[in-house]
């Protein structure tokens, strides 16, 4: 291993059994660095047969694992907190390099993986069952002479596929609830950022975590994805993502009865009412909208402003994004860093398109930011007067790319927020907290922000979106019920 984190040989392999293996294809793509548009190493293209032998080696170790006593778990995941918080910068510049997320973000990202595996240590001591007053039901006869009581057992093989946007936390958010609940996992990483998973993974070997416990797949989703999920040995697939890929999982796991945990899409609204000061709602979206280029799935990605200080408030935040500095994702000054790759930046120019040409006025940013040499940047962009049939007001650009909708009631507000397929998170700014607990009562989210932006989460608490957002909640002690059957117990003790 080189001081970059990355292997010397620069390649990203397959982790299965305890150990780096290479595609049984042979094949490697390369691992781009958006900041720079060059070549970081290359990482390996798995298939079928790379999925099967990975899920192969976890089934192996699955009753090992489950009846593993929850405080030697516990130890194991207490120690991999300890070493990512020891590998904190070296975690911290590889995800900035593999994703183009600013450092000062990427070590917030590092920090908060720590704290997920600490949490579920902490969850294992208390994911007890329930016990059942048996003679408060008249059938069967003899409930005077029985107890009843339900255990929490092990679900089995666990597939956890994460995405690019934070390659370690939100993997992190699927491996450590998992393991604690005495699963073994299969995980599929983001090939745009392989080295991050791979160097957890390591950590998590040497932490004391058996070989086999927890495997990585490398490949596209087409031929690995779809080979884990309908492996027979696999029962529950949990996944974040874009949501068509994640109904087309669903659709997939139901065939097999097999049990989902969906992360997916949003347009988060963020309303700003007559009365919000705007001199604390103005910094506060500008974090919500732009923080890692908007590719957060919570990003406040819909601002919706009160028609009687829509004007200021434009000019204001338009103001601030112009104020923002973009570059590399190594620099310590960046604030904004690159899109994820060049498709993206092809996308966010038809968002802006068609938001003009439906007459909405771009007031900062509209175009690619050319001073980061061949690295892939957009400048961050706010576009007023967008109507609500635009795709910006409609669809994720995920990206810098923010617009302005203009209300004039309460009713017209929640009709706007509520007038997508989408439900993930919302926030409402405000003076009149009655007022600011009427609308979270009607906006349909999953999550509900009172003056504070959409892109908040506690990695303790549930944590998913209603439509279209998602199916179940993360969380660490809600994750790790997903991820285990309630299994009824009865004594006759007469």
């Amino acid at each position: 291993m080189t001081d970059d984190g990355i292997p010397a040989d620069r390649r990203a392999d397959l982790w299965v059994d305890g150990s780096r293996r290479p595609p049984s294809s042979g094949t490697y793509a390369p691992v781009v660095d958006p900041s720079t548009g060059t070549a970081l190493g290359e990482v390996a293209v798995g298939n079928s047969d790379d999925a099967r032998m990975a899920v192969e080696s976890a089934e192996s170790v699955r009753e090992l694992w489950g009846e593993t006593p929850g405080h030697r778990r516990a130890a194991i995941l207490y120690n991999l907190c300890t070493r990512l918080r020891d590998d904190r910068e070296t975690m911290a510049r590889l995800i900035a390099r593999e994703v183009g997320k600013p450092l000062a973000d990427a070590r917030v990202e590092a920090d908060r993986a720590g704290w997920v595996f600490e949490f579920a240590a902490d969850t294992i001591r208390h994911m007890t069952g329930e016990t059942f007053p048996a003679d408060a039901y008249s059938h069967p006869p003899g409930n005077e002479r029985r107890l009843l009581f339900t255990l929490r057992d092990p679900v089995g093989v666990v597939v956890a596929i994460g995405p690019f946007n934070f390659p370690l936390n939100l993997l992190s958010h699927k491996i450590a609830p998992a393991l604690a609940a005495g699963n073994p996992v299969v995980a599929k990483p983001t090939s745009a950022a392989p080295f991050t998973a791979l160097r957890l993974a390591e950590h998590a070997h040497a932490a004391g975590l058996p070989a086999g416990v927890l495997n990585v797949v490398l490949g596209p989703g087409g031929a690995v994805g779809n080979a884990l999920i309908e492996h027979p040995s696999t029962r529950f697939i949990t996944f974040t993502g874009s949501t068509e890929v994640g109904k087309g999982i669903a659709e997939r796991a139901g065939r097999h009865a097999k049990r989902v945990l969906l992360e997916l899409g949003g347009v988060d609204p963020l309303i700003v009412l007559e009365d919000a000061p705007l001199d604390v709602v103005v910094p506060a979206a500008i974090r919500g909208a732009f923080a890692y280029a908007g590719q957060v799935c919570t990003a406040s990605k819909r601002i919706l402003v009160h028609e009687s200080v829509a004007d200021a408030f434009a000019k204001a935040f338009a103001d601030a994004a112009k104020q923002l500095r973009v570059g590399p994702a190594l620099e310590e000054s960046t604030q904004v860093g690159p899109v994820i790759d060049a498709a993206s930046l092809d996308r966010l120019d038809g968002f802006v398109a068609d938001a003009k040409a439906k007459s909405a006025t771009v007031l900062a940013g509209g175009a690619r930011w050319t001073g980061g040499g061949g690295g892939f940047y957009y400048a961050p962009t706010v576009v007023d007067r967008v109507p609500p049939t635009a795709r910006l007001a409609q669809e994720e650009p995920f990206g810098p790319v923010v617009p302005i909708l203009r209300f004039g009631t309460d009713d017209d507000a929640i009709r706007m927020a509520n007038g997508t397929p989408y439900g993930l998170q919302a926030a409402v700014y405000t003076n009149d907290l009655r007022r600011a607990f009427r609308l979270a009562k009607r906006l349909r989210a999953g999550g509900v922000h009172l003056n504070d932006p959409t892109n908040l989460r506690w990695d303790a608490l549930p944590f998913g979106g209603v439509k279209e957002s998602g199916i179940g909640r993360e969380g660490l002690r809600y994750a790790m019920e997903e991820m285990t059957d309630v299994k009824l117990v009865s004594v006759n003790f007469g």
